[in-house]
Formats: C-alpha cells, structure tokens, sequence
C-alpha cells in the first residue's frame, strides 16, 4: 500500500474465479430481491451501451474527485482479465471521467465492464464496441487531471457500497454488488427464485394463472 498527499493505491484483490462463475447469467433484479430486496443494488446508474449486454466480474475500485479522472488512469495499468472497473466520481456529471481511449485500453487489459458515478463521453464508442458500460450520465467536457484519488478501496457508486474484489453483476436494470464470501448463498437463492419465476411465466402462457396471495395479504393487513 502507498498513501501519500490523498493519494491512496492498495493491491489488486483477488476473486476466486469460480464465486464468479457461481453468479454470472443470474438477473440483477433476482439477485437483488434474494440478498434483501429494496436496498441492495445501484440506483440512477444506467447501461451507456444500446445493446443488450451483461457483464459480471471482480471490482477493481477507484475513487476520484467529482470530474477528475488522474488515477483512473493510474488504474487501468492494474486491471486484468475478467475485472469490472468501478469509479466513484462522487456523482458529478460536469465533466466525463472516461471515454473511447480509456474503455479500449481496459478492453484491451480483459476488463469486463465500467461502472461509473459520474460522467462518460465517446457514448457510441461502448455500443460499437461492444464493451459495457454502466453510468450516471454522458458529458462530452473533458476531466481534470489533478488528483487527489484511491484505488482499491471501499467506494459508493448509485447509493451502493463497493469493495474491491466483490463481484459484480450488471445487466440492462442496473448493478449489484456480491461479496465473494457471500457468492454461493446466493446463487443457490438465485436459481430457486429464477426456477419459481420460471415456473410463473408458464402457468401464464398455460393461463392457469392465479394470485391468490394478493386477496390474502390485503385481508391480513385489515382490508377486505
């Protein structure tokens, strides 16, 4: 670890390749809904990408001054295959922190995704590419590059905390966070809930579809 006038670097983490297997393909929202529902997931970070494209690899974090992407780039000479950079830019859309030339090298590095709060630009570049991208917003200014800034630390990225090494899971609903310690819980909660699901959408089609919980709940909580 180095720490010197703001500027903070720790060792790249290391995930087990196999707790992300355990969870790449799950939906964000299953995900989301089996590790508690309305609090866990980002929120106002949107695919900048127009395909549909999912992504799920280890979090490589770096947090920045609002506009000022310095270390940013100090990180992307760390990312290695199956990395999901995450920026905490403190959401502050006035300038772009990454683009086409910072996305290619990441792509070129194996990197899986961005997840940025804050700013990108070179927007169509993610779609011609096909890298994904998850953002707060699109700005075509270009950053500062004075620092201060920390890679591989606990960071806040759409109202969601991130540590480095923590698996991320990101589809066209958003992004969720699972630590790795965490990964097999929940992908065995995941496949349940997606297999019910399953099973849902087929008695819809078969029309033998019925909700009887909804009269249930309503006469529980005095209505009715």
């Amino acid at each position: 670890m180095s720490y010197m006038n703001g500027f903070e670097i720790h060792p790249h983490s290391t995930t087990p390749a196999s707790a992300v297997q355990l969870l790449s393909g799950y939906a964000t929202s299953i995900v989301s809904d089996v590790m508690g529902g309305r609090l866990v997931g980002s929120s106002d970070l949107r695919p900048v990408h127009r395909s549909v494209l999912s992504a799920c690899g280890q979090a490589v974090t770096v947090k920045v001054r609002g506009g000022d992407n310095l270390m940013i780039h100090k990180a992307l000479a760390t990312l290695t295959t199956g990395d999901v950079l995450v920026i905490d830019g403190e959401g502050d859309v006035s300038r772009a922190l990454v683009g086409e030339i910072m996305s290619s090298v990441a792509r070129k590095r194996g990197t899986v995704a961005f997840v940025v709060d804050g700013a990108v630009r070179d927007a169509d570049s993610f779609e011609t590419h096909r890298f994904p991208c998850w953002a707060r917003g699109v700005n075509l200014r270009g950053p500062y590059k004075d620092g201060p800034g920390s890679i591989n630390v606990p960071v806040v990225v759409g109202g969601m905390r991130v540590n480095p090494g923590d698996i991320m899971l990101c589809d066209g609903d958003g992004v969720v966070a699972i630590p790795p310690s965490m990964a097999a819980e929940v992908a065995a909660k995941a496949r349940e809930k997606t297999d019910v699901e399953a099973a849902t959408l087929k008695s819809i089609e078969a029309g033998t579809y019925s909700a009887p919980w909804v009269d249930e709940t309503i006469k529980a909580k005095g209505g009715l």
